[in-house]
């Protein structure tokens, strides 16, 4: 049997943690090496936006952008 190759997670949205912030949602993308995922500094009012967002080509631009600067370090 062929041993399955670690694949992350795609993006995903979750509600904030930060108090400050609380009822808004924010972007997160898991990445290699990290233990912790990155957070996207944008807030959305809904889960709905945040995911949105991720499918839209700005996030697209975004993710590919974080991803990028992950792999060169």
């Amino acid at each position: 049997m062929k041993k399955k190759a670690h694949k992350l997670p795609p993006p995903y949205a979750a509600a904030t943690k930060d108090a400050r912030l609380a009822g808004t949602f924010e972007v997160l993308i898991p990445v290699e090496g990290r233990n912790k995922p990155h957070k996207v500094p944008l807030q959305f009012p809904t889960q709905q936006a945040a995911e949105a967002w991720i499918h839209s080509p700005d996030g697209k631009d975004a993710i590919a952008e974080v991803l990028a600067d992950a792999g060169k370090s």
